[in-house]
């Protein structure tokens, strides 16, 4: 036998018998017809949610602080996705640029919002509450400066 020969014996399939095996066919028992009104409803049924579960009761956070080590707290708030209104009246200019500053970072870091509201007040909100409108012309006017 030559090289060839024993390759092609020892690597070619025999033709060996096999049998599948079959599952005798069942007929199964016919479903209710359902009309389209009634497929409809159904349907509509499993795509009913609760508005309790979707959307969180929303919290507005009133700040006041009176030195730059009640940031942290104020921005745990933020973090916490909580609107925080601020009011920097009792600081002093260095220290209230120091929290607006600090406060930025935060809103940035979650994709939020800051808006000046007034002389000495600011909103702050996570991206989940959005802010619409403009009062720029009222804190531009002398009387409320």
């Amino acid at each position: 036998m030559s090289i060839k020969n024993k390759f092609r014996t020892l690597f070619s399939v025999e033709d060996e018998e096999y049998y599948e095996e079959y599952q005798p066919y069942r007929p199964s028992e016919p479903e209710e017809q359902l009309t389209r009104s009634e497929k409809y409803e159904k349907k509509d049924r499993k795509n009913v949610v609760s508005l309790q579960s979707v959307q969180p009761q929303i919290k507005v956070v009133l700040s006041e602080p009176r030195s730059y080590d009640e940031t942290q707290e104020i921005a745990d708030h933020i973090v916490n996705r909580r609107s925080v209104v601020i009011n920097l009246q009792r600081v002093d200019y260095e220290q209230a640029k120091r929290i607006v500053d600090f406060l930025s970072g935060t809103v940035y870091a979650v994709s939020g919002d800051i808006q000046k509201l007034g002389p000495h007040t600011f909103l702050c909100t996570p991206d989940n509450v959005e802010i619409t409108g403009n009062i720029t012309q009222m804190i531009e006017d002398d009387e409320w400066n």
